[in-house]
Order: C-alpha cells, then structure tokens, then sequence
C-alpha cells in the first residue's frame, strides 16, 4: 500500500483530524499505533498513549519512541485495564513505568502489586462515612447547594484508598449518604 493511500484510509477509519494525523506521522509513531489498535485498542486511546506518555518518558530518556520497551499489544493491554475499570489512569501510568522498566505485561503488574481499582462498595461506604464523619463543614455546604465542594470529601477517601477507588462510584455513594441529587 502507498504511503499516501494508507495516509487517506488511516484517516478515513481513526477519524483523526489532518493535524493529529501528520503529528503521528513526524513523531514516528503511525506503525505503534496502527498495531496498537490491531492489539484491540481504540485509535484515540492508542493516540494519546504513543503521543502522549510514551512520547513524554521516550524524551526523558533520550531514545527513540520506537526504541522503547515496550510493545503495542502491551500499550492496548494497558488500555483495556483502563477501559474495564480495572484501574483508573493514574494508576495506568504507573503501570506503564514499570512496564518500561521491564517488570512484566500490564496486567501481570496489577496483580502482583494489588493495583486494582477498589470498586467494593462495603470498602467504599466505609471510607466515604469516615469522609463524611470527619468534615461536617464540608457535608453543610454539599447539603446547602454546594455540590462542587464534594471533591472536599472525595480527596480523602482516594488517598485513604492509595488512589485505587472509583473516583466515580464514590462520588454517587456520597450523593446518595447525603441525599442529594
């Protein structure tokens, strides 16, 4: 296939804008990211992960984006981590480092180190009442119309969780605590 051709069905299929696409092309990375979504990954997300972080730690490092290690089947397992709720972003870029590192697949990873995200409830709701236990002001304000200053009482409870909850779920268990909507 001509460059030019594979250039117009690349686009035709990612849905990138022309400016994203020629990015893609001048940084390298358009075969990583065509086998990053081959592996199962979207071409956005495989996008921001090659033009985004990998292209961040391969300049930290001084090398090439092609020259590091790490392959796009294990970029698309990372992905999949992340779009299965496994493990929240934040905690996909540590995995990435040590994926980098050379300590194994993604997933392999997460296992061994207890990385999951803590999507139990029963774990949940105990670290949201203690939130709720510890900052009566901020209840005051969530429950006189202040909904914003929820973000008061969900900071506590991520580092109480190492960063691993659900930032989502624990954002509708504290709503419904409070009985707001």
């Amino acid at each position: 296939e001509l460059p030019a051709a594979r250039r117009r069905r690349l686009l035709g299929e990612w849905g990138f804008t022309d400016l994203e696409m020629r990015d893609v092309i001048n940084a390298g990375a358009l075969d990583l990211i065509e086998q990053t979504v081959t592996a199962g990954a979207s071409a956005q997300s495989a996008r921001k992960w090659w033009m985004g972080e990998l292209a961040r730690v391969a300049k930290d490092r001084d090398v090439e984006i092609e020259a590091l290690s790490i392959t796009p089947a294990q970029v698309a397992e990372l992905q999949g981590l992340v779009d299965g709720k496994k493990i929240n972003d934040k905690i996909a870029k540590q995995v990435l480092v040590k994926v980098l590192d050379g300590n194994g697949d993604p997933a392999a990873i997460v296992e061994a180190e207890g990385l999951a995200v803590v999507s139990d409830d029963s774990v949940l709701t105990s670290a949201v009442d203690q939130a709720i236990a510890d900052n009566p002001d901020v209840v005051a304000k969530i429950q006189g119309g202040k909904v914003q200053a929820i973000g008061a009482l969900i900071g506590p409870i991520m580092k109480a969780t190492r960063g691993q909850a659900d930032a989502g779920r624990v954002r509708e268990i504290i709503m419904e605590k409070l009985g707001v909507s």
